[in-house]
This record gives C-alpha cells, sequence and structure tokens, in this order.
C-alpha cells in the first residue's frame, strides 16, 4: 500500500514538475512575443488612426474642428457635413463617374487582361519572355513620367474632358498589372485539364472560358478589385484630362471642395472628410463582401498545381 503511495506521489510530482516547466516556458516564449506584438500595435494604430480622424471630423460641428483643447470624440455629433456632401449635384455626379470609369477599367482590364494571360500563360511562341518583361516594365515608370504624350494622345484622339479619356489612360496601368499576375496564375495551372478538353474535342477559346477562367476565379477577384481600387483612387490623371464638374470623379471633387465665410475663403474640412468617408466605404464593403475569394487569390499561386 505504501509503495503504491510513494509511486502516486512520484507521479503527480513529476506531472506538477513538468506542468511548471511548461508554464515557465510558456512565460518566456509570451515575453519574447512582446516586442512583436508591440510592433503590431504600432502599425495598427498608424494604419487606422487616420480613418479614425476622418470618421471623427465628419461628425464633428465646424465650430469645433480646431477647438482646444483638442475633442478626441465629437461631444456634439451632427450628420450636417453628410447632408451637405450628399446634397450636392457635383459630388453626385463625381460617385457616376467614378462608378462608371471605375467599373468599365475592371471589366476592360479581366477581359483583355486574362485573354493575354491564357495566351503568355499556356501557349509557347517566340517573343513570349520579351513580351513579360516589357508588361512588367509599363509598371516601373511612375505615372507622370508618362503625363505629357498621353495629354497629347488624349487630345489627339478627341478625348480630352471625357470619361473615355480617365478609362483609356488608367488601362494603361492596370492592364499590365493584370496580365503579370494572371500569368503566373494561368502557368500555375496543370496541363492535364486543358489536355483532357482537347481531346474532348473543346476549341481553345472553349478551353479558356470553361476550364481556365472558372479555375482562375479568386485571382480575377482579386485583380480586378486591385484594378477597382486603382481607378477609384487615381487623381493626377483625372485632374489632367477633365476640365469640367461634370467630368471629375471623386478625388478631384474633393479637393475641390471650397467653403466660403465672408469675404475670406476656408477650407471645409468637415465636408471634406464626410466625403472621404463616404467615398472609402465601397471600397470597405467590397473588400468584406470578397474577403474570402480574395485571400484564395493570393495564395493560390504559391503552390503550383
Amino acid at each position: 500500500m505504501s509503495v503504491a503511495l510513494d509511486t502516486d506521489r512520484a507521479a503527480r510530482a513529476k506531472a506538477l514538475a513538468a506542468r511548471q516547466r511548461a508554464q515557465r516556458r510558456s512565460g518566456r516564449r509570451l515575453v519574447k512575443r512582446i516586442p512583436f506584438y508591440l510592433l503590431l500595435a504600432v502599425i495598427f494604430f498608424f494604419a487606422l488612426f487616420p480613418f479614425y480622424w476622418a470618421l471623427r471630423s465628419a461628425f464633428t460641428p465646424e465650430r469645433d474642428l480646431f477647438a482646444t483643447p483638442v475633442q478626441y470624440f465629437p461631444l456634439d455629433p451632427t450628420l450636417d457635413h453628410f447632408r451637405s456632401v450628399l446634397s450636392s449635384g457635383e459630388f453626385q455626379d463625381a460617385l457616376l463617374n467614378s462608378t462608371i470609369v471605375a467599373v468599365a477599367v475592371t471589366l476592360l482590364a479581366l477581359a483583355i487582361g486574362s485573354l493575354a494571360a491564357y495566351a503568355l500563360g499556356r501557349f509557347q511562341f517566340r517573343g513570349r519572355s520579351a513580351t513579360l518583361y516589357l508588361m512588367l516594365s509599363m509598371t516601373i515608370f511612375p505615372q507622370i513620367a508618362i503625363l505629357g504624350a498621353l495629354y497629347t494622345s488624349i487630345n489627339r484622339l478627341g478625348l480630352y474632358n471625357s470619361l473615355g479619356a480617365l478609362i483609356f489612360s488608367y488601362m494603361i496601368f492596370t492592364l499590365p498589372f493584370t496580365v503579370w499576375v494572371l500569368t503566373s496564375f494561368m502557368r500555375a495551372l496543370p496541363k492535364d485539364l486543358e489536355e483532357a478538353a482537347y481531346i474532348d474535342g473543346a476549341s481553345p477559346l472553349q478551353v479558356f472560358y470553361r476550364v481556365m477562367l472558372p479555375l482562375v476565379a479568386p485571382a480575377l477577384v482579386t485583380t480586378g478589385l486591385l484594378a477597382f481600387i486603382a481607378a477609384w483612387n487615381e487623381f493626377l490623371y483625372a485632374l489632367s484630362f477633365t476640365a469640367t464638374p461634370d467630368k471629375r470623379t471623386v478625388p478631384v471633387a474633393i479637393v475641390s471642395f471650397t467653403g466660403e465665410s465672408g469675404s475670406a475663403f476656408q477650407t471645409p474640412w468637415g465636408q471634406i472628410m464626410a466625403a472621404t468617408i463616404i467615398v472609402t466605404l465601397p471600397l470597405i464593403v467590397l473588400t468584406l463582401i470578397l474577403q474570402r475569394r480574395i485571400l484564395a487569390g493570393l495564395t493560390a499561386g504559391a503552390v503550383k498545381g
């Protein structure tokens, strides 16, 4: 009996010592991770604080925007800034213009880019590598580097001060990126599926839209969303190629807000922040709706099939 008790006590003591060692190890791991968590907190703060400040300013009355001490939370929140922005005909036109341009650019980039990616990723022909690197080089140059030549081309085509000018110019930097990304996904697909479709009598075009496109759907969603965001947020070309308020997009419309107080002009920061929140919400909603496909698109190319 005493031997059994001693054995049981020894087992309990051993288990207790093992638990204590595990707790000490987990404590040391936690201490080592504290700097990492602090770094994440700092990055998180710097990433979200501008959006929080815009949200705070959008709901703060104009008289309290620059009050001292600073009010980090509006004591008397108001929706006047949102009402003023949404009742503006110019801002409504800008929202419509941005939607038309961003949707058109996204659809065109996906339609043309997927066909080009299918050809570059699945067929062997002379100059394929040179074409791919040419596409990549087009994404290296800054937008302002080709602004002058692009302005001349748009004038000669008679597209100045039209949505067509924006769609044409935005395709210059969205299409190469779309082609490059989709080509890597097309290359990663197994050849067995394609060969099986050819054996069944499918044409290359049928293989493209019945076999390949469904398989690269996550990549299409990811690249399409990135193209939409780029077209929605673009400012330089929108400012350079439009002249009248009815052709402006939202980035230009936001910086064009002016307020008047007596004879002195002032910047209506409350309206600007409200407009910023309004134009940011569609991007947030789209990202939340498509987040699963976006994650699948970002990770699908990591493993070669």
